[in-house]
């Protein structure tokens, strides 16, 4: 997060340093070349800070370049007043105050992918800031050759005429909205969608949703995903043949509700989630993203769904463990149906030079919840390789947001890199590892796992290998009773000063494995591997279906359950 912060001041000052050098070069001194080049750069700035800062403001910086660049192209002429230039002047400056405004009224409409439906007007909206810093770059090249002004007041007129449609447009749909709704909205009548998958989240967040659509898909029912951020709208229309829909306001929610949609399927407690909840004739539920002991997996707003579906009784028992009351009747145990690829084997590491899987997480929202490794783990993998172990190394996506975080896992990053050059083993880190390869093909390709407290652990307890849990909070004794997945594994100490005795029990005979298998049906149910999915899409139909009678829970899971035996 301060990384981007960073970027963005820095990003703010490149911006607007060079605009104010370029002005003053161009309208101050004689050096009319040098200004026109630092004009150049200074759009390529500015370009680069609306990357960073997508909602980011450049009138002034915009009309200052204008200025100074038309200045220097009236000078590179020398022909007194152009009437040619001085129109260009007037078009370019009703620009630079209108494609802001047109740019907000865009990122207002709804926009659709996988619909048989063309928006162009929203979307030429958002491109038009850009559209302007590439005029102003083609009127600084024109005042570099000395073209005649003409030139300069054609592409500004071409310009000018592009907006001048989009307000029109926008215009049109603001004071006289088309009955029955935009081509969005009859598009999703006419595809009768049975339930929506509902996303708020910030950027990074997109394998929430995209680690359930296929099994949304595998429900054979026509659906919608509905987005509230328009970054995941290329990456998630990609993931699905779904429609795909963003909707920037409450008045475009109302516009995509079709009115045959009965249930919403939820990923995350985004503070926007509330917009959707509003709606009481769906069927409210929460599927999360993973199943963890990390205090967000017990989130007391988990209340204000109608169904909570979770991995296994343990879920319910975090609930409890945390002090958040909700009824029973709301919680329906589903399984974890990303894991059902994964394969299971049983009994102690026997390979001569096994694989490690290295999973650490990111450090949170807050210094409470902060269960990142990192900073120990050079000591780790330092005992990982004297064992011979080969490692992959996958980190949390959120990672770079912390820039001391990314310097830390650079470091391991060498550290992986010069051990497979001597070596020759074969170590997985960086896009290898988090783009390459999906979760499931690193735990197939692993013989243990080590991970901080995540929901990395739930899933690898699927495939019943040994695994180490790193107690980052300094927990202690105190460790297996707040975090109980991590008494079926061996515990890191923070200092790392166990890591010794550590491997030896998760490389060698591994003491936990009975142990370990037990949680395994606590934590993910009591469903048969063969068909591992099916309990979640048994309950997802029900939902939709409008017959959800509560499951009681499988035998086994009631026999592993605390309060079962309480």
């Amino acid at each position: 997060m301060r990384g981007d912060l960073v970027r963005k001041l820095i990003a703010r000052g490149l911006a607007t340093g060079l605009a104010v050098l370029a002005f003053v070069v161009l309208a101050l001194t004689g050096a009319t070349a040098w200004g026109l080049g630092l004009a150049v750069a200074a759009l390529a700035a500015a370009g680069w800070e609306r990357r960073v800062r997508p909602q980011a403001d450049g009138v002034a910086e915009t009309v200052l370049l204008a200025a100074g660049i038309l200045t220097g192209y009236a000078r590179r002429l020398d022909d007194g007043f152009d009437p040619a230039l001085a129109a260009t002047a007037l078009v370019v400056l009703g620009l630079a105050l209108l494609v802001g405004p047109l740019r907000q009224a865009g990122n207002l409409q709804i926009r659709a992918a996988n619909l048989p439906v063309r928006g162009w007007t929203p979307l030429v909206a958002a491109e038009l800031p850009v559209a302007l810093l590439v005029l102003l770059a083609l009127i600084a090249g024109a005042a570099a050759a000395t073209l005649p002004a003409w030139v300069a007041l054609a592409a500004a007129l071409l310009v000018g005429g592009v907006a001048g449609a989009v307000a029109l447009g926008l215009a049109r749909r603001r004071f006289r909205p088309a009955a029955g709704g935009g081509p969005v909205a009859r598009a999703l009548r006419r595809h009768r969608p049975e339930f929506l998958l509902y996303f708020s989240a910030p950027p990074g967040s997109e394998y929430q949703v995209t680690m359930w659509l296929p099994y949304l898909e595998r429900l054979g029912r026509p659906f919608l995903v509905m987005l509230r951020e328009p970054e995941f709208l290329p990456t998630v229309s990609a993931a699905t043949t779904a429609p795909v829909v963003y909707c920037p306001t409450l008045s475009a929610m109302d516009e995509a509700l079709a009115p045959s949609l009965r249930v919403a399927f939820y990923v995350n407690h985004g503070a926007k989630n509330s917009h959707c909840i509003r709606y009481t004739q769906l069927t409210h539920v929460q599927l999360h993203h993973g199943d963890s002991d990390k205090a967000p997996s017990a989130n007391p707003v988990s209340g204000i769904f109608d169904r909570i579906f979770v991995a296994g009784r343990a879920a319910i028992d975090r609930y409890a463990r945390a002090g958040v009351h909700i009824p029973a009747e709301k919680f329906v145990v589903v399984g974890r149906p990303q894991v059902e690829g994964i394969e299971v084997r049983r009994g102690p590491v026997t390979a001569a030079t096994p694989t490690v899987l290295y999973t650490p997480t990111w450090t949170g929202h807050h210094a409470d919840t902060n269960y990142c490794s990192l900073p120990a783990g050079e000591a780790l993998l330092r005992g990982l390789l004297e064992r011979g172990a080969t490692v992959i190394l996958r980190a949390h996506p959120y990672t770079a947001q912390n820039p001391a975080s990314a310097r830390q896992l650079a470091r391991l990053h060498d550290l992986l890199a010069a051990d497979r050059a001597r070596t020759g083993r074969a170590h997985v880190f960086g896009a290898a590892a988090s783009r390459e390869l999906t979760l499931t093909e690193c735990v197939n390709r692993s013989d243990a796992l080590v991970s901080d407290v995540s929901g990395v652990i739930s899933d690898y307890l699927y495939s019943g290998k040994p695994y180490a849990v790193t107690d980052m909070v300094d927990a202690g004794a105190r460790f297996p009773a707040e975090f109980p997945l991590a008494a079926s594994g061996y515990v890191l100490r923070r200092d790392m000063s166990n890591v010794d005795d550590v491997l030896d029990r998760l490389l060698g005979d591994d003491p936990l494995a009975e142990t370990r298998w037990a949680t395994r049906t606590r934590y993910l149910g009591d469903f048969p591997t063969e068909s591992y999915a099916d309990g979640f899409l048994a309950a997802a139909r029900r939902e939709l279906d409008g017959d959800a009678a509560v499951p009681a829970p499988h035998a086994a899971d009631a026999a592993a359950s605390p309060a079962a035996t309480a």
